[in-house]
């Protein structure tokens, strides 16, 4: 399999997913401005929506959207416990969370990254994350993971998304339980490693 992604866009997470689950894959960068992959290939051709991550499978198929794409790689290896088993409530609940955090929280925050987008905008946008982000904070006061004591690729999503809060100044110091969950997952050593790999931690020579 190969991976579509660009460093610290959301294909984090299935990137996260792939090294929890212990998968053979390659992974190719995509510049996301010139839609060119890092093998000089037009990525349109690949995933006409243009925008990461992607997933080639073996036979050719390609698969996009986050939320799909680490359910399918945690049934590839279902001893891994990434997901809860096909048709059990367990699994619908881990749905109800991958949707809440690619509708509320992943698009709350693209406003932030944009240039073009007014100063009030903004202001208006951390509101109204801050309020789905409070949503997530009461659900970590009662687990240590966001569908309970495992973690699953829900966490791996919501790690990723939660991690740009640095970047376009979200405080999250209002959510102490949010801070814990970041530090207690950025642990993992699959999650380390995919950190590395993407150049968004460095290690001492």
């Amino acid at each position: 399999m190969k991976l579509y992604i660009s460093p610290g866009a959301c294909s984090l997470s299935p990137h996260i997913v792939l090294r929890e689950a212990g998968l053979d894959f390659e992974l190719e960068k995509v510049d996301l401005v010139s839609k060119l992959t890092a093998g000089g290939v037009d990525f349109k051709t690949i995933n006409p929506k243009g925008y990461v991550p992607t997933l080639m499978l073996d036979d050719g198929q390609i698969l996009t959207e986050g939320p799909a794409i680490v359910q399918y790689l945690a049934d590839l290896v279902p001893a891994t416990h990434l997901a809860p088993v096909l048709g059990s409530m367990e699994r619908y609940r881990l749905m109800e969370w991958l949707n809440f955090i690619t509708a509320e929280l992943h698009k709350g925050y693209s406003p932030l990254f944009n240039p073009k987008m007014p100063a009030e905008a903004k202001t208006i946008a951390r509101e109204t994350l801050a309020a789905k982000i409070a949503i997530v904070a009461a659900q970590l006061r009662t687990t240590s993971y966001i569908t309970g004591e495992t973690f699953s690729v829900a966490d791996a999503y919501l790690f990723t998304v939660l991690r740009w809060s640095a970047h376009v100044d979200v405080d999250l110091s209002h959510w102490p339980e949010v801070q814990a969950f970041l530090k207690h997952v950025a642990a993992r050593p699959a999650v380390h490693a995919a950190l590395v790999a993407e150049g968004l931690i460095k290690i001492a020579a």
